[in-house]
């Protein structure tokens, strides 16, 4: 059996597993068709009559991703499991679209932020202080109030952002912007979950490896003006 989310690779999942019964358990934004508990309560009673269970999830299981809830649930049960780490699209989703998220001599850390609910004026001032590379996930409903509370934490109105839609997809685009157009930028360009954010030098970095840094500055210009 095999229990997938919404960004996990499914598609091929009949091919590859013809035997398997498959549940789509996948989550959309403000809405969960199947609650967590009763995903954990699939996977341990499953389990439990003998099957083999696979929780198949797109990146790493336990960024965000609810996975050690999931596990926690199969060793109450006493259920054995093995973890499969996989990659992030906290640095996948950048790297599909030419963003490093450290670069020499221009960024030596990265933080990786839920952007599901709004940040706290104390969040907003800490991570406008760390400096490096702020990477968010989940966060494009909640772009306004991360632009807006980065603002007031003191971050420069030129810090370059992006807007990485549908990583890895066909259908994959990246929206550039600062911090004091991204919002406008965004919204002109009708953005919409799933998305990974990234704040920091590294995307004009990564702009500049592609040839789109010209249209970066056009893009504030216009945008401001």
């Amino acid at each position: 059996m095999v229990l997938y989310d919404r960004l996990a690779p499914a598609e091929a999942l009949a091919e590859f597993a013809p035997a398997a019964e498959l549940l789509d358990v996948g989550k959309l934004p403000g809405h969960h068709r199947v609650p967590q508990t009763e995903i954990n309560d699939l996977l341990v009673s499953r389990a439990r009559a003998g099957r083999h269970v696979v929780r198949l999830k797109g990146g790493d299981p336990f960024v965000f991703g609810r996975g050690s809830e999931e596990l926690a649930a199969c060793l109450e049960a006493q259920i054995l499991c093995r973890v499969v780490p996989g990659v992030s699209s906290a640095i996948s989703v950048p790297a599909a679209a030419g963003i490093p998220v450290t670069h020499r001599g221009v960024s030596h850390l990265f933080t990786v932020v839920s952007g599901h609910a709004p940040l706290t004026d104390e969040e907003h001032e800490h991570l406008a202080g760390l400096g490096g590379t702020i990477v968010v996930l989940m966060g494009v409903s909640t772009l306004p109030q991360l632009v807006a509370g980065l603002d007031r934490a003191g971050m420069r109105q030129d810090m370059p952002v992006a807007v990485v839609e549908r990583g890895y997809s066909p259908s994959q685009r990246t929206t550039a912007g600062t911090l004091s157009t991204i919002v406008t930028a965004a919204g002109v360009s009708r953005c919409q979950s799933p998305a990974v954010l990234v704040i920091g030098e590294v995307v004009r970095v990564g702009l500049e490896l592609q040839g789109g840094a010209a249209h970066l500055a056009h893009l504030t210009e216009s945008l401001a003006s």
